[in-house]
């Protein structure tokens, strides 16, 4: 089964089985452009808008193929995870579809919006501390007690696999790029990222964007081993897991790059897509935008895939509107 493939063995046919799979519970979501952000970065820039999802993420897609790959035997059982907010709602958006349970893990500091979203998708929360610690223990008394599937947030080859279609739709929506670049925590966009563009358009370079307060995929990315930390603090929640064996194996082989951007740098860019994109994205979508302001002789004259990863935001707790 996909679930116990490797991530290496991943090839593009598991991405178009999974394409196919979850067409009828997923948007084909629109590229959006600027001519202010092209002409303020000196590039020609796609926005590629997960966020206009009805999860308000990228992750449905993974959610979705790993819910409706699902044997019935399997699903019977329910499915379960632990994230900071994005996958939980996905995860619980994809088994409300399929009419099965779905229990999730959270940090109690998660947004709010997102805890509302996945107990209206029918999820079931129980919280834990902010810390990858508190979350693998906490998830494994949950797992213990319900029986159900567990899919990864995103060290689930079913879940790359998903992942994998956002770029796919993106290289015929676009004509191609130059480049693309995503927001990386865990890796699980970047690594499904990878796998089509690595097969589909492998002229294409693969960047990936950090904050400066959650790099640990950076340091890793330059020491060429896993590093991990355990409880980083940035606005960026959605970036505050490490990577693990299999985003790795995409991480190590296929990005060109990783950039980093400060919390002052991602709040202005969050500022500049709100404003010239007109669109709400969230401050870990953000941070692809901050880092090729910052970079711009890695971006300037090119075609440059952007992956807006999600639009979900305490509207209360906007970061402009807190001090």
């Amino acid at each position: 089964m996909l679930d116990h493939t490797p991530a290496a063995d991943l090839t593009i046919d598991d991405m178009q089985t999974a394409h196919d799979r979850i067409k009828p519970y997923i948007r084909r979501t629109p590229v959006l452009r600027s001519d202010f952000l092209n002409d303020l970065t000196g590039a020609q820039l796609f926005f590629k808008c997960e966020n206009f999802q009805e999860a308000g993420a990228f992750k449905v897609r993974g959610a979705c193929n790993a819910v409706f790959g699902l044997s019935e035997d399997m699903a019977a059982r329910g499915v379960c995870t632990h994230s900071s907010g994005n996958h939980a709602l996905s995860l619980s958006y994809a088994a409300g579809r399929r009419g099965i349970p779905c229990n999730v893990v959270m940090p109690h500091t998660a947004p709010q919006a997102k805890k509302d979203a996945v107990r209206r998708y029918g999820g079931t929360i129980t919280e834990c501390e902010p810390s990858t610690s508190s979350r693998e223990a906490t998830f494994a008394e949950v797992q213990a007690r319900t029986g159900g599937e567990f899919v990864h947030p995103y060290n689930d080859p079913r879940v790359i696999a998903g992942q994998a279609t956002c770029s796919a739709e993106m290289l015929e929506q676009t004509g191609g790029v130059d480049a693309v670049i995503a927001p990386i925590g865990g890796g699980g966009m970047i690594s499904g990222t990878c796998l089509t563009v690595s097969n589909l358009a492998s002229e294409t370079a693969i960047y990936a964007a950090e904050p400066e307060q959650a790099d640990d995929a950076y340091r890793s990315f330059k020491a060429g081993h896993i590093i991990a930390d355990d409880a980083p603090k940035t606005i960026a929640d959605g970036l505050l897991v490490p990577l693990k064996e299999n985003t790795w194996h995409f991480v190590s082989n296929d990005v060109t790059d990783i950039f980093t951007a400060s919390e002052d740098e991602i709040v202005e860019a969050m500022k500049l897509g709100w404003k010239y994109l007109r669109v709400v994205m969230e401050p870990s979508s953000a941070v692809p935008l901050a880092t090729i302001l910052k970079n711009p002789e890695a971006f300037g004259g090119k075609r440059v895939g952007v992956i807006v990863t999600g639009g979900n935001v305490d509207l209360d707790k906007l970061p402009w509107l807190q001090g």
